[in-house]
């Protein structure tokens, strides 16, 4: 069974989206802030984080950086997924390896899974 790690503040759309990635198979953890999800990044090691960008206190790319820095997850696959577009964000999440940065008002959450489920292959 594949590990999920949702990084999202906003309780109503992290259950959803909880939700709906248990109904497909998978094992899905959350957290609602970057310390919180770095904590259990190292605990469960994901296959995949689906990552707010705007989070309380530090942000996805503070998340990003210490993901990336610590050895043992540091080539766990990333989604950004966030209302939050702007350019230089974008830039900084791909020189982090994002997988991809997801607009969230532009994609439903089947169509979210059908992402995750592509970059697991």
């Amino acid at each position: 069974m594949k590990k999920i790690l949702i990084v999202e503040d906003e309780k109503m759309l992290a259950d959803m989206y909880k939700d709906r990635f248990q109904r497909e198979g998978f094992e899905v953890h959350s957290a609602i802030d970057a310390e919180e999800a770095f904590g259990m990044a190292r605990e469960v090691k994901p296959d995949m984080v689906i990552l707010d960008i705007l989070l309380p206190e530090e942000n996805g790319i503070s998340f990003l950086k210490n993901l990336r820095n610590t050895e043992e997850i540091s080539s766990t696959p990333v989604i950004a997924f966030s209302n939050y577009d702007d350019e230089e964000t974008r830039r900084e999440a791909s020189s982090l390896g994002v997988k991809e940065y997801l607009i969230k008002t532009n994609y439903t959450p089947k169509e979210i899974i059908e992402r995750v489920n592509y970059h697991l292959q």
